[in-house]
């Protein structure tokens, strides 16, 4: 089957199975299922031009999705008075003039070898002065955030609408990647899977414990959506509003990512993947292409994070898990087929539609084996075997990558490189 043809029999039976989900759950759980899966797959488009532009194996995509979530509640939350008329604003004004000074003493610190300074000796001191600044920092924010939780609970938000909190949502997941990027970017991909994976954990372990800034797990909610809620005009309305926001990025971001790969920018990203020796033997810098990309993406999860936390309305730093944030993204982009946009969206919608459908499809068929067993042979079904259907989406899941890795290692729908004419 030519690849035209494999897109539109795979699409279309996707198709069939999203009508079949609508007729047997519902209109409302249909379209819910539909607004979540259009989230994720704005996550694999940010990391299917990580991993299959550049071969970057970036493995803390949990991170990027958190700080896209805790941007976006602390800049639409509605703002807090009580924080507003304590002493807390002048306090985090004091420890903000901290932390720029003790950046700018990173920053020129890690410069020093411009002036002579040995590499090994400047990196050495850089290490050194970014602990010392960072308990420094600490230290001055301890008294200033019991002072606000005291007096406040937390800081509250700012009110803004929510597309502003989603564009800064994954600016700010941008930055946090540039930061690790220049970390981390030098290491083998196996070394980035763990530095990233790691640096995710502190993320979330950062928000958790950040009673002052988030509330921690106490959780913030009700978050603002960029369309009327449920409660203005109903469950479907709202939702497919809400579903046609998210539509209408993907289609933007697509378009944009598909003139990028077929621009000479996307010809020398699949170069360096390929063989960075010879591409860095061409002149060009491998470190600083392999960070745009990596920027890039993040932007990418940090937006999606964003859209997925304000779809769900809650903002609750310990329902970040690496299983749904990470895992499940990179089956999406694995299935799919990684470096192919189309099979990044196509992963995603099909990837969650099994996800979601698992536990009642479960339900259904232990329902059948209940019946049986009690009328043909006296069985007696274990007490918690409905509470067992929701650990078949697990299964599922593994089963369908194992199948995909066995019989379409490359994707379904695999990276097509553009032929250039001479």
């Amino acid at each position: 089957m030519s690849g035209v043809r494999r897109e539109i029999a795979l699409f279309a039976g996707l198709g069939v199975l999203l009508v079949l989900v609508f007729l047997s759950q519902g209109a409302a759980y249909g379209v819910r299922m539909l607004a979540e899966a259009s989230c994720y797959a704005i996550l694999a488009l940010g990391l299917t031009i990580q991993w299959g532009y550049a071969g970057l194996f970036n493995a803390g995509i949990m991170g990027f999705v958190a700080v896209g979530g805790a941007v976006t509640m602390t800049l639409t939350y509605p703002s807090n008075p009580d924080f507003w008329n304590s002493e807390g604003p002048a306090g985090l004004a004091g420890v903000a003039l901290w932390l720029i000074g003790a950046i700018a003493l990173v920053v020129a610190v890690s410069r020093a070898d411009r002036i002579g300074v040995p590499k090994g000796l400047r990196n050495a001191l850089t290490a050194v002065v970014a602990g010392a600044a960072y308990l420094v920092v600490a230290a001055q924010l301890d008294p200033v955030a019991t002072l606000i939780e005291k007096e406040a609970g937390f800081i509250g938000g700012f009110g803004l609408p929510v597309w502003l909190g989603w564009a800064f949502g994954g600016v700010v997941a941008g930055l946090v990647a540039w930061f690790i990027g220049h970390i981390c970017l030098g290491l083998r991909s196996d070394y980035l899977a763990i530095a990233t994976l790691g640096i995710a954990e502190i993320i979330k372990a950062i928000l958790k414990n950040s009673d002052w800034l988030t509330r921690g797990t106490l959780t913030v909610s009700p978050l603002d959506w960029p369309v009327p809620t449920p409660g203005d005009i109903g469950f479907v309305a709202s939702r497919s509003a809400y579903l046609a926001v998210t539509a209408v990025m993907i289609v933007v971001i697509y378009i944009l990512l598909q003139r990028a790969w077929h621009a000479p920018w996307g010809r020398m990203m699949r170069a360096i993947r390929d063989n960075e020796v010879s591409s860095a033997s061409m002149g060009k810098d491998v470190n600083r292409r392999r960070l745009e990309i990596f920027i890039l993406g993040s932007v990418l999860m940090g937006i999606g994070g964003a859209a997925l936390v304000s779809f769900s309305r809650i903002f609750d730093p310990s329902g970040f898990i690496p299983l749904n944030h990470t895992f499940l993204v990179w089956v999406m982009v694995i299935l799919g087929g990684a470096g192919n946009n189309r099979g990044a969206i196509f992963g995603a919608l099909l990837v969650y539609v099994i996800w979601t459908m698992s536990e009642p499809a479960a339900l259904a068929l232990f329902e059948v084996v209940r019946s049986i067993g009690e009328s043909l042979f006296a069985w007696e079904a274990p007490a918690d075997l409905n509470s067992r259907a929701l650990q078949m989406r697990v299964f599922v899941i593994g089963l369908t990558i194992t199948l995909v890795l066995r019989y379409a290692p490359k994707g379904l729908l695999p990276e097509q490189p553009p032929k250039h004419e001479d």
